[in-house]
């Protein structure tokens, strides 16, 4: 079985997807983990427990795995109460990984962009599966799903739903969390990658007796009274702005953001309000970590982030939305973020 998939699969640039070998898989009972990216978003969560609630269906063994904590925003979603955190435990996430028969691999395109997990992934002997939209997938997965045009991998999931036969299994829970993954990486429906084709996936999830505004609220009304405040001291008293080259840049401290109680996802979207500025093409959020700056990149048009952030920023992502990271302080990194701006890029 494996031999027949790894013959049709493997290591090409462009794969043809065998479905109807992979569902020869998934015939008999097996051991699955699912894992997705560092920092995981909404997609990356979403599409996850969309996941999780078929398999489980179907009579496997499932576990999603994260390299670390999610926003507490995600946490209403069914099965999040389940999810291991590599980093708070590591032993028992490292023997998942090499007991596993199955791993999926959703939302990020290669194994660098889940940590140190990365490490022991690559390690495993289990049977590899990627789902994800974002450009230049690694080609050693097994079995490739990839398509950089799709709105999210939650879209993808529903795609690899329908493709495996298993739309039957949909049900409230997988629709919330689909919906959720979909609706964050397309910014409430409002990004360019949102197509037709999303917005008939959205429908076919509203009617599994999914009501929209209560996963939108859940996400986007859950503020603490501390993480507006960060959000309104960030733009009044950390937004610079370059009209000239039309770039706006918020830089945040470990210690500017413990003043206001920061906790995980706190600063989630804060870089889109510069990106909102008018006449603004780029905006860059840069976090300081406790050994790195990590960076969030935005851009407008045909200006590529995702080539700024693999170039100069340890990064990628989309063309319009990449993020990265520097492994030194915010003061060092705002210098160095400042020398490449104005003496190596062409804007």
């Amino acid at each position: 079985m494996r031999d027949k998939l790894n013959a049709s699969n493997r290591f090409g640039k462009k794969l043809t997807v065998k479905y109807d070998l992979l569902k020869e898989l998934f015939e008999s009972k097996k051991s699955i983990v699912i894992s997705t990216h560092r920092s995981p978003d909404g997609d990356a969560i979403g599409s996850s427990i969309g996941l999780y609630h078929v398999l489980i269906q179907l009579g496997h063994e499932v576990t999603v795995l994260v390299p670390d904590a999610f926003p507490h925003f995600l946490e209403w979603m069914d099965g999040t109460d389940e999810i291991i955190v590599f980093e708070n435990q590591e032993d028992s996430a490292k023997q998942l990984i090499k007991t596993a028969d199955v791993l999926f691999c959703l939302d990020y395109n290669r194994l660098d962009r889940v940590g140190e997990m990365g490490e022991f992934l690559k390690q495993a002997s289990a049977f590899s599966i990627l789902i994800d939209h974002h450009i230049d997938p690694d080609t050693s997965f097994e079995f490739i799903l990839s398509d950089t045009k799709a709105s999210s991998t939650a879209e993808l999931v529903y795609r690899f739903l329908s493709e495996m036969n298993w739309l039957g299994y949909l049900n409230l829970s997988i629709a919330e969390a689909l919906y959720a993954g979909i609706m964050t990486d397309t910014g409430s429906f409002k990004y360019n990658s949102t197509t037709a084709e999303t917005h008939r996936i959205a429908a076919k999830l509203i009617d599994q007796g999914m009501f929209p505004d209560k996963v939108h609220s859940a996400i986007f009304d859950t503020n603490s009274i501390q993480r507006l405040q960060l959000i309104g001291y960030a733009l009044s008293k950390k937004m610079t702005v370059d009209e000239g080259k039309g770039i706006s840049i918020i830089g945040l401290s470990l210690g500017e953001k413990n003043r206001f109680k920061y906790k995980k996802g706190g600063t989630e979207g804060l870089v889109n309000y510069g990106l909102s500025v008018k006449g603004i093409k780029m905006a860059i959020f840069l976090s300081e970590e406790l050994s790195i700056t990590k960076l969030s990149i935005r851009s407008k048009g045909d200006l590529d982030v995702n080539k700024i952030a693999r170039e100069h920023f340890n990064g990628g992502g989309h063309k319009n939305a990449a993020g990265g990271k520097l492994d030194m302080k915010l003061k060092e990194a705002l210098n160095y973020l400042n020398d490449v701006i104005q003496n190596k890029l062409d804007l």
